[in-house]
C-alpha cells in the first residue's frame, strides 16, 4: 500500500512536471508568434511603400498601429483553435504545414472582415504581404528545429556522423520513405541514410528527401563501396519471397548487416518504422511463398469445438495452440510432460487470448490411465497429436524410449480418441518416416501405420501429416548454427553434400490444420516443400547474414554423418502415389496396405521387447517396418 502511494505520488509529480514543461514550451512559442505577428504587420505596409517608412502616409501608419494589437489577439486565438501549440514540431510533417496554412489564411480573412467592419483603411496589397510574412515566419519557427536535427543527422555539426551506421535502403517507395523520415527525425537512431536502391528506372538518378537513388539491385555492391555502407535495409513489403531471396542473395555478399521490413500489412496499417525492422533471416533465402490455407475451412471445423493438443508446449505444439486460438474453439486443452514448456505457452495464451477457455495439463502419453481420464473428463472433438521424441542421434542411443513414447504413446492416445468418440485425430509425422535409416523415423512410420489401422472401423477420422525439417524448432540446425556463430565458430556440418527440405513452423501448423479440414480418414498428407536445401549452403548463408566471412571469420568443420542420419530425406515411399487437394501445395499419399491383425500382434511383442530388451528393439522394428534399414 505504501509502495502504491509512493508510485502514485511519483506519477503525479512526473505528470505535473511534464505538464508544466508543455505549458512553458507553448508560452515560448506564443511569444515568438506575437513577435512574428507584429513584425509581419509592419513589414507588410513597409514593403507596400517601397521598403521605406518615410513614404508611408500617416493615416496608414496610424491604422496599422491600431490593427497590430487586434492581429496579435485574433491570431493567437486562431492558432490555438488550429492546435498549433499542441503539435510535436520535431516530427513536423505535411499535416502540420496544412494546419499552418489554414490558420494563416483564416487570420487574413478575419483581418479583412475587421478592416471592413471598422473601416480601417489599408492598401489592398497589405493583406497579401501580411499573409506571406506571417506564413513564412510562423512556418520557419516551427520547422527550424526539425531542419537543424536533419542537418545534425547528416553530420553538419560536430562530426557526429562518425558514430552513425551508413545505411542503404533498398526500395524507394512508401516504406523506404517512412524509414528515412523516422531516421531523420529521431535522435535515438544512430543511422545515416546515404543512398537508395530501386529497380524502377524512372526513379533512378533522382533524389528522395536529399538522398540519391543510385540504381537498381545490380548497383548494390558498387554503392556499398562508394558510400561505405555498414547496414542495408530492405524496404519492399509487397515483394514476393522469390524477389526478396534474389535481393538478399546480392546483399549477403557485401558483408553488411541486413534488416528487412516484415510485411505488407505493416505498410497498410501505417506501422512501418525502424522499431518494426527485423533481422534478415535464413527463411528469406528459401525463396518459397508461404503455404496459404483456407481460413474458412479451418474455422468451420475448429470453431466452438473442444480441441486437445498433445505435446502442446513444443515447437509445433505451441504454434498449433496459437493458431487454434485464432479460430475460436470452445475449449483448448494442452497436454505436455514438460512443465516449463507448458507453463510458457499457458502464460502467452492467457495474455493474447484472455477469452479462450484454456486448460493446461501435465501428463505423459505413455500413461494410458491418465490419458483415458483426460479424454473421459473433457471429451475433445479434435486431437492434434504432436507429442514425440524427435532427435535422431539421441533416439539411436535409446531406441526403447523412442518406441515407448512415439509408438505406444500414439497408440494409447489413438485408442482413447476412438473410445470417447473424437471427431478427428491428426498425427504430426515427418519425412524421416519414409524409408527410415534411424529408429526415430521408423517409430514415426509405425505411428502412421497405427493411424491407418485405427481408422478402419472407427467413427473417428484418423489422418497423418508428413513434412520436412522445421526452421527454428527446438534442436533444429538453425538455432545450433546461430549459437556456434555467436561463439566465434566453428560451424559444424555433417557432410558437404547433405540436403534437407525446410519449412517454417507456421507453415507446418497451417498444413496440420488444413489436413484436419480435408480429412476423410486414413490419409497421409504431404506438403510440396519446394526445392531441397544443402545444409552447407545454409551454414554459409547464415554466416554471411551475420556479417562474417566464411573461412576467415568463421570456419566450417565437417564432422561426418551421425548414426542413423541420411544424406537426403524423401517425402514419399516408392509404393505411394500422390493425389491433389484443393490446396495446390498439399497432397495426399496413397496408403500402403498391410495386415492389421498381424500388425497388432507385432505391437504386443514389441512392447515387451522395448520394456525388457531395448537392445533388440531395432531388429524387432525392422521386421515390422519393411522399409527400415538400420545401419
Amino acid at each position: 500500500m505504501i509502495r502504491m502511494e509512493k508510485n502514485n505520488k511519483k506519477g503525479s509529480i512526473t505528470y505535473f512536471v511534464d505538464s508544466r514543461k508543455r505549458v512553458e514550451r507553448a508560452m515560448v512559442l506564443a511569444a515568438a508568434d506575437i513577435i512574428c505577428i507584429i513584425v509581419a504587420t509592419f513589414a507588410a505596409i513597409w514593403v507596400r511603400f517601397d521598403f521605406s517608412f518615410d513614404k508611408i502616409p500617416g493615416v496608414y501608419m496610424d491604422m496599422v498601429k491600431v490593427l497590430a494589437p487586434v492581429n496579435v489577439v485574433s491570431t493567437i486565438i486562431i492558432f490555438i483553435i488550429f492546435q498549433l501549440y499542441k503539435s510535436v514540431w520535431r516530427y513536423a510533417s505535411a499535416d502540420e504545414m496544412l494546419k499552418i496554412i489554414g490558420a494563416v489564411i483564416t487570420e487574413m480573412v478575419f483581418e479583412i472582415i475587421v478592416t471592413l467592419v471598422f473601416k480601417i483603411r489599408v492598401p489592398k496589397s497589405f493583406y497579401l504581404f501580411y499573409l506571406m510574412f506571417l506564413g513564412v515566419s510562423v512556418t520557419g519557427i516551427r520547422f527550424s528545429y526539425r531542419f537543424l536535427r536533419v542537418l545534425r543527422s547528416k553530420g553538419f555539426f560536430g562530426g557526429t556522423h562518425t558514430e552513425h551506421n551508413n545505411v542503404m535502403i533498398v526500395g524507394a517507395g512508401a516504406a523506404g520513405n517512412a524509414i528515412l523520415r523516422e531516421i531523420e527525425a529521431s535522435s535515438y537512431v544512430s543511422m545515416s541514410v546515404k543512398c537508395f536502391i530501386d529497380d524502377n528506372k524512372g526513379c533512378q538518378g533522382k533524389i528522395m528527401r536529399g538522398v540519391p537513388i543510385v540504381g537498381g539491385r545490380e548497383s548494390i555492391p558498387d554503392a556499398v563501396n562508394k558510400f561505405e555502407i555498414n547496414e542495408i535495409i530492405i524496404a519492399i513489403p509487397s515483394a514476393s519471397r522469390q524477389e526478396i531471396k534474389k535481393i538478399v542473395e546480392i546483399c549477403k555478399e557485401t558483408g553488411c548487416k541486413l534488416k528487412i521490413v516484415p510485411g505488407m500489412y505493416q505498410l497498410i496499417n501505417g506501422d512501418v518504422s525502424v522499431s518494426q525492422l527485423r533481422e534478415v533471416d535464413i527463411e528469406d533465402l528459401l525463396g518459397r511463398e508461404p503455404v496459404k490455407i483456407n481460413v474458412d475451412e479451418v474455422a468451420g471445423y475448429v470453431k466452438d469445438k473442444v480441441v486437445l493438443v498433445t505435446g502442446g508446449g513444443g515447437s509445433i505444439g505451441s504454434e498449433l495452440c496459437r493458431q487454434v486460438c485464432e479460430h475460436s474453439p470452445r475449449q483448448l486443452i494442452i497436454v505436455d510432460i514438460y512443465e516449463n514448456n507448458a507453463y510458457d505457452i499457458q502464460q502467452e495464451l492467457k495474455v493474447k487470448y484472455p477469452k479462450i477457455d484454456l486448460v493446461v495439463l501435465i501428463a505423459s502419453v505413455r500413461n494410458a490411465d491418465r490419458i483415458d481420464q483426460i479424454f473421459d473428463k473433457y471429451r475433445p472433438d479434435i486431437v492434434y497429436h504432436a507429442a514425440a521424441h524427435k532427435h535422431v542421434p539421441l533416439m539411436e542411443d535409446s531406441p526403447g524410449e523412442a518406441i515407448k513414447n512415439n509408438v505406444f504413446g500414439t497408440y494409447k492416445t489413438a485408442k482413447a480418441a476412438d473410445k470417447y468418440g473424437v471427431s478427428k485425430f491428426v498425427l504430426v509425422s515427418t519425412d524421416k518416416a519414409v524409408n527410415p535409416t534411424n529408429i526415430m523415423g521408423a517409430s514415426k512410420r509405425m505411428c502412421e501405420m497405427i493411424v491407418q489401422m485405427m481408422n478402419e472401423g472407427s467413427k473417428t477420422e484418423f489422418v497423418a501429416v508428413r513434412f520436412g525439417n522445421v526452421l527454428g524448432s527446438n534442436g533444429s540446425v538453425i538455432p545450433l548454427f546461430k549459437k556456434q556463430i555467436a561463439a566465434g565458430g566453428p560451424v559444424t556440418v555433417t557432410d558437404p553434400e547433405i540436403i534437407r527440405y525446410f519449412m517454417t513452423i507456421p507453415e507446418a501448423v497451417s498444413l496440420i490444420l488444413q489436413a484436419g479440414a480435408y480429412a476423410k480418414g486414413g490419409e497421409i498428407f504431404v506438403l510440396d516443400m519446394g526445392e531441397p536445401v544443402k545444409i552447407l549452403d545454409l551454414a554459409k548463408n547464415l554466416i554471411k547474414l551475420s556479417g562474417y566471412r566464411v573461412g576467415e571469420d568463421i570456419e566450417i568443420v565437417f564432422t561426418g554423418l551421425r548414426p542413423g542420419e541420411k544424406m537426403y530425406e524423401e517425402l514419399l515411399m516408392d509404393e505411394e502415389g500422390l493425389k491433389g487437394t484443393e490446396n495446390a501445395l498439399i497432397h495426399i499419399g496413397k496408403p500402403i496396405e498391410f495386415d492389421h491383425d498381424e500388425f497388432k500382434k507385432s505391437l504386443d511383442e514389441l512392447k515387451e521387447i522395448a520394456d525388457e530388451h531395448p537392445d533388440k528393439v531395432k531388429a524387432a522394428v525392422a521386421k515390422i517396418v519393411e522399409t527400415y534399414k538400420p545401419e
